[in-house]
């Protein structure tokens, strides 16, 4: 697929319709349902239970994000800042994206708020650094006590002690995304309650959602099929569900795009567990063997993920997000929802 084919996944957005803060409740957020007949209704999030038939199961993602990103000072006083992207295999360290990247070569060392001393070790070609704390502690611990969350840059301000909550989902648990699984953003204990109480299993699985996930595609991954990798776990509980839905009829619902790429990176004889890395790329011609609903963000231009949903629900698309902006509905990470059935 080439850029030219990209252009397909073009829009135009202006940036009143960029979301900056999210809603002072979660499931306030606005739900944008595509039917099969191919028409378009605007519900609410908290609408979203009444949707749901007995037997349904509604897959979740439950990886915590880190507040990956830290500032500091290098030896001349100057502003330096450090994102950390995942633990580097093998250990110590991590990768991380450093900026200014000309004054943090390997061997230079900086501080962090908090007084931590840190050292550039290595460098590689895509310009991510590996990075090593000197002395005691881990990048985990400096970054739950000193560190911001990783918020997207169209959201065009700093990030705030809110955020610490906010962009994080309220049943996250492993801790390891740089990214929030940000569908999952939507929703609240109250939610919860209300979908077990129509019949449906919930169930988690966890993906690290990475950087790359807001990065434009590149030609080299058009080409391959192939995406970055991101570390995915799917318990016990989690499979034993999916046979049962799978065997009692029972739609499976996948909230978020991270949690569909979880789901369909899984092999058709479902193990008893299984964790690992995936690379998968869903665009057009996926056979969708797993996800029945997707319910998921507002997507950018040119992206995978926007990708994925023309996958899932065909051209579709772009009369949805027409149909949301002149309804004025919120995109992207802080922003509303949409519903989504499969391909009539």
């Amino acid at each position: 697929m080439s850029d030219d084919r990209l252009a397909r996944y073009d829009y135009a957005l202006g940036p009143e319709s960029i979301a900056q803060r999210p809603l002072p409740r979660r499931a306030d957020a606005r739900l944008l349902c595509w039917e099969r007949d191919g028409s378009f209704t605007d519900r609410r999030i908290g609408d979203l239970p009444g949707r749901l038939r007995p037997r349904d199961l509604v897959i979740l993602n439950d990886s915590r994000v880190l507040p990956a990103r830290l500032f500091g000072r290098g030896a001349g006083g100057s502003k330096l800042e450090i994102l950390l992207l995942r633990p580097a295999d093998p250990e110590p360290g991590w990768w991380a994206l450093c900026k200014p990247g000309r004054k943090m070569q390997p061997g230079s060392e900086f501080l962090v708020e908090g007084g931590s001393r840190i050292r550039v070790v290595a460098k590689r070609e895509d310009g991510a650094r590996r990075v090593e704390r000197v002395g005691d502690g881990s990048f985990e611990q400096l970054a739950s006590e000193f560190g911001h969350m990783p918020l997207p840059p169209y959201i065009r301000r700093p990030d705030e002690e809110s955020d610490r909550e906010r962009y994080q989902t309220v049943y996250a648990e492993h801790l390891g995304s740089v990214a929030a699984p940000t569908a999952g953003l939507h929703v609240d204990e109250e939610l919860l309650v209300a979908i077990r109480e129509r019949g449906a299993t919930v169930q988690t699985v966890t993906l690290h959602v990475g950087l790359d996930t807001f990065r434009p595609l590149e030609e080299a991954q058009l080409a391959s099929g192939r995406l970055h990798g991101e570390r995915f776990r799917v318990a016990v509980a989690a499979m034993q569900a999916l046979s049962t839905a799978r065997a009692t009829g029972g739609r499976i619902i996948a909230w978020g795009s991270t949690t569909c790429r979880v789901l369909e990176s899984l092999p058709d004889r479902l193990p008893e567990a299984m964790e690992g890395e995936t690379t998968l790329f869903i665009r057009p011609g996926h056979p969708f063997r797993f996800v029945d609903v997707l319910v998921t963000n507002f997507h950018l231009p040119r992206s995978s993920l926007l990708m994925m949903v023309d996958a899932f629900a065909g051209d579709r698309w772009r009369s949805a997000y027409e149909h949301a902006l002149t309804a004025g509905y919120r995109f992207y990470s802080y922003g509303d929802a949409n519903w989504i059935e499969g391909s009539p």
